[in-house]
């Protein structure tokens, strides 16, 4: 079975990308920063049920849900989709 968005792109479809999951941001005032040592909490603006962004350098592609994998890859994170942008006319 053809997969029709590989055939959109052609060739440049079997190129890896780095998707960038950012899951918050901090603002701390350098002399804060300059403080921080091992087992320094560096507090979010954002909370842990709150939606992460998932980017491809500077363009927001997707929104998702932090999960926790089972089975072989207990332990690892992932993310669920939940919002996927239409990459040609944006989220």
């Amino acid at each position: 079975m053809d997969d029709p968005v590989a055939s959109d792109i052609g060739p440049f479809g079997q190129v890896p990308i780095e998707i960038v999951i950012s899951v918050g941001k901090a603002r701390p005032q350098i002399r804060d920063l300059l403080r921080l040592g091992r087992d320094a909490v560096l507090p979010l603006d954002r909370r842990v049920e709150d939606p992460v962004e998932l980017y491809v350098g500077d363009r927001l592609i997707a929104r998702g849900e932090l999960q926790e994998l089972d089975g072989e890859q207990s332990g690892q994170l992932a993310v669920r989709l939940t919002e996927v942008a239409n990459l040609r006319d944006g989220l």
